[in-house]
């Protein structure tokens, strides 16, 4: 199999899946200051020009939350839940990408993104609309997490993956964390594992 990402959100997410679970991959790194996510090689794996990307055979899986999905079950791992709890991964996944990654992911973007690609300053307007919408949602994230280790309760899944991809960025971004304890604490515990903390390979980090 093979990985192919960039050091952004989704990527992230995939990352961190497959080197918390071992994963037999290959990670290939795709430049995106480059424009190599357009190239018509890597579009005959992700014609969306989006990463990440997973190539497996003649399968070729894009969208982050499908790779985890994907990777889970090619590990037999209980990330990806195979009975009722699969129904409440796909409730966070769901609210995640409308709600809270939504516009965490905002934040992400004119505060660390625009920077990188040299695209001006960060909208104003959108930043305050963006960081209203995180203090909502962050509220009902925080009040979940009450007494719980992970969104599922003792067990971990690919939702916390998910729900939690901004925060290591919270400080560049400017996302609200410190106003959640709740989250903060649940965050800690996610630090705990490597491949959360570092999910990129440690040639692309260097680079």
């Amino acid at each position: 199999m093979k990985l192919y990402y960039a050091e952004t959100l989704n990527p992230r997410k995939a990352c961190a899946v497959a080197k918390y679970l071992n994963a037999p991959v290959e990670f290939v790194h795709v430049d995106l200051t480059k424009g190599e996510q357009r190239n018509p090689s890597y579009l005959a794996i992700n014609p969306n020009g989006k990463v990440p990307a997973l190539q497996d055979g003649e399968n070729r899986i894009w969208e982050s939350n499908a790779i985890m999905c994907y990777l889970a079950q090619a590990a037999g791992s209980d990330i990806w839940p195979n009975d009722r709890r699969q129904t409440e991964v796909l409730r966070w996944l769901s609210w995640d990408g409308q709600h809270f990654t939504r516009h965490a992911g905002t934040l992400y973007f004119e505060h660390v993104i625009k920077p990188i690609f040299a695209l001006g300053p960060p909208d104003e307007a959108a930043t305050k609309e963006a960081t209203g919408y995180v203090l909502h949602y962050g509220h009902i994230l925080n009040e979940h997490l009450r007494g719980r280790a992970y969104l599922l309760g003792d067990v971990l899944t690919i939702a916390d993956f998910a729900v939690a991809v901004t925060l290591p960025y919270a400080e560049l971004a400017k996302i609200p964390i410190k106003e959640f304890p709740e989250v903060q604490r649940w965050h800690g515990r996610l630090n705990e594992l490597a491949a959360w903390r570092e999910p990129f390979s440690k040639a692309s980090a260097a680079a």
